[in-house]
């Protein structure tokens, strides 16, 4: 029980850490100039020099330690379900600093994301076997095939909506598609951080493992990726999406890589296949584009015309 009690509270300082960085990111980035993944030697210039970039930075690190604590005590689906609940204070935080508003539509979709998360963590709960069992390695053949794929489709959504971004005349992107691309590095940035969680006091092992090397990888090419596409998108949009591809990527496949149980029951394997459905279908569905400024009305000459009294 302590060690449980010990990662819910990790789980819950992280998602604290994690929001409380993503949001002195956020407004220091606003507050620098235009930067891009096309130069990156230039992001890393200008975003080292903001100290509130920094102190964001810092409170993410902080996050990362807590959330390998996290994984060495609670089983992949525990841990993820916590995390999700993290969106909910970076929506307040993002309302109270950042001043963005999300439109009801979008409320709207969160919602159905969280709710097709919630699916997707109770189908896995008590779904066999023990359910504190908490995984410790898996195959580095088997983590490979599945994160090598991963990255190149997250480099290639990420760089298609780079390219439709620098059309003219388009409507400002939202920050779907960037949000999908960072959320499936973050995801094998999540299962690199479980991999190396239990190899911690092992570190023959662990720089044996691929597991060190795909944290650099997702390391460097989510810290370009992410601090572009956050100055250019709501913070309010982008985590929430990002978050939801991570947590799917991760409570699915990292479950099946490492070992942690799989539903054995219809009703907790309908749940997995309806959460991830869910999820999948609303971030098809949530729109890719900020809503373009209203134009000014029109006045007809007639309207300038002094009124008769």
């Amino acid at each position: 029980m302590p060690a449980v009690v010990w990662g819910v509270a990790a789980a819950l300082l992280a998602n604290t850490l994690y929001s409380v960085g993503f949001v002195l990111e956020k407004r220091a980035l606003g507050r620098l100039p235009p930067i891009s993944v096309r130069r990156p030697g230039r992001l890393l210039r200008h975003v080292v020099g903001s100290p509130l970039w920094l102190a964001g930075s810092l409170a993410l690190a902080a996050g990362f330690g807590a959330q390998l604590a996290v994984y060495r005590t609670l089983p992949i689906a525990a841990a993820q379900g916590i995390f999700v609940s993290g969106l909910v204070l970076l929506l307040l935080l993002s309302a109270r600093l950042l001043g963005e508003r999300t439109s009801g539509r979008e409320r709207y979709a969160i919602g159905a994301i969280l709710a097709a998360l919630v699916m997707v963590v109770l189908s896995l709960r008590d779904s066999g076997g023990d359910p504190d069992a908490v995984g410790t390695g898996a195959p580095a053949p088997l983590i490979l095939t599945v994160c090598v794929p991963s990255l190149a489709a997250g480099l290639y959504v990420y760089a298609g909506a780079e390219r439709r971004a620098r059309r003219r005349h388009r409507l400002p992107t939202a920050g779907v598609e960037y949000g999908v691309a960072v959320g499936l590095l973050y995801g094998v940035s999540s299962l690199a951080v479980k991999g190396v969680s239990g190899l911690l006091w092992d570190v023959p092992r662990m720089l044996a493992s691929p597991y060190p090397y795909l944290l650099l990888c997702t390391g460097a090419c989510g810290l370009v990726m992410s601090q572009a596409a956050l100055q250019r998108c709501r913070a309010s949009l982008i985590v929430p999406v990002c978050t939801t591809v991570t947590c799917l990527f991760t409570v699915v496949l990292g479950t099946l890589a490492f070992g942690e149980s799989l539903p054995s029951e219809p009703l907790r394997l309908a749940l997995r296949v309806a959460g991830t459905a869910l999820a999948v279908a609303v971030l098809l569905l949530m729109p890719k584009h900020d809503t373009a400024p209203a134009p000014p009305p029109v006045t007809s000459p007639e309207e300038l015309l002094p009124h008769e009294a």
